[in-house]
Formats: C-alpha cells, sequence, structure tokens
C-alpha cells in the first residue's frame, strides 16, 4: 500500500519533517538520500532546498526544479518500514 505525503516542513539544514495520510509523522536528513546531481544539483542552495511542497497529484514532495522522490522511500525512512518487495528478498536469501 502507497502512503502520500500530505505535509512537508523543512527544519533547516537539508531535515525536513513529513506527514503521511495514515498519520505516520516525523524527520528526515536528505541530504543523506540526495547526491546533489542532476535535477537535484540546484537543492544544494539552502533558499532552493527550502522551496519543497507536497505535490497531491504525485502524493510526494517536489521542488520547482522537477526534482522529486520516492515516496516509498520517504515513508521507509520515517517508519522503518521495509520498502514494497524488501520483505520478499529477505525470505528468498
Amino acid at each position: 500500500m502507497l502512503n502520500d505525503v500530505v505535509e512537508v516542513r523543512p527544519m533547516g539544514g537539508y531535515v525536513v519533517y513529513l506527514r503521511f495520510d495514515d498519520g505516520a509523522e516525523g524527520e528526515i536528513d536528505l541530504g543523506k538520500l540526495i547526491t546533489f546531481k542532476g535535477v537535484f544539483e540546484p537543492l544544494k542552495d539552502q533558499a532552493r532546498f527550502e522551496e519543497v511542497f507536497v505535490n497531491k497529484e504525485l502524493g510526494t514532495i517536489c521542488w520547482p526544479s522537477g526534482a522529486d522522490l520516492d515516496p516509498c522511500v520517504l515513508y521507509s525512512q520515517v517508519t522503518g518500514a521495509p520498502l514494497p518487495g524488501e520483505h520478499h528478498l529477505a525470505e528468498q536469501g
């Protein structure tokens, strides 16, 4: 089941607070997830990074530069839940 991001707030540095449609919430340091290359390169500028917003159509966070992040990855980071298919891989190994 996919969980959509419904709220995002920059918290300083590259940390954001996220809330999902099922009520899960928490902070993530996106500086550890983003390589700041390609479409993410402009986000090295703190002012540009803080332009983050929720794209309701995609159910995730986006930036005006066109960058976005997979909501499954964000949900996993906030909750500690495995990514879809991860438990399947562990069972096979």
